[in-house]
């Protein structure tokens, strides 16, 4: 895949906080309200420190993220350590997670293995009825990052399964055999990355699970 480059600046990229659904076991997609458990505060809270302590007070940075409410959620406790007004953020459709389709909030147990699960790669590896492929965010993902001009540093929060495309995308990763994307590792929730034209560094390792969308 080409190079993406980000401009010189950093683009901050995490998965929000642990949710209600996470803590169930079901799968929450694009699901509207699935609001994190005191868990994922506490995730959010680690992040928000810890990007304080990595760029100071009050930085000068661009805010997005996803547009459901975990994501914002996840953001604005991070706003609030780094001194930044969380109402400057601009949510957008395209950020937002793998969409699971018919499969939206069902308890994975439920599924009766019709969910495969990769653990190899902690990916699934059965499209959801109604849902999308790796390469349908892959598409969504090139279509934010034209419309992007990156000029100021960015903080961005979304999901598990689209941050590691994104992180691939942005890193020009091969595409992965199977799924026809680059996807990178995964990461446990709580963690935030920094890319800056290619090159990905690890800010913070959180200490939650791998992905469930």
């Amino acid at each position: 895949m080409k190079d993406l480059s980000t401009n010189g600046k950093r683009l901050f990229i995490a998965r929000h906080g642990e949710t209600i659904f996470n803590k169930a076991a079901r799968i929450q997609g694009n699901e509207a309200y699935t609001p994190l458990t005191l868990t994922g505060f506490a995730q959010a809270d680690e992040m928000g420190r810890a990007l304080a302590l990595h760029l100071g007070e009050e930085p000068a940075l661009d805010l997005v993220a996803s547009d459901t409410d975990r994501a914002l959620q996840t953001l604005s406790i991070i706003t609030e350590h780094i001194g930044l007004d969380w109402h400057q953020a601009r949510p957008d459709i395209r950020l937002g997670e793998i969409e699971m389709g018919a499969w939206t909030g069902t308890y994975y147990a439920d599924l009766d293995g019709a969910l495969e699960i990769d653990t190899d790669d902690m990916l699934f590896a059965t499209i959801a009825p109604g849902g999308e492929s790796y390469r349908d965010i892959v598409a969504r993902l090139q279509q934010w990052l034209g419309d992007q001009k990156f000029e100021r540093d960015t903080v961005l929060i979304s999901h598990g399964m689209t941050s590691r495309v994104l992180r691939g995308m942005l890193t020009s990763l091969p595409e992965h055999p199977k799924y026809d994307a680059p996807i990178a590792q995964s990461l446990p929730q709580g963690s935030i990355v920094e890319i800056c034209d290619g090159v990905e560094t690890v800010i913070h390792l959180g200490g939650g699970e791998g992905e469930k969308a």
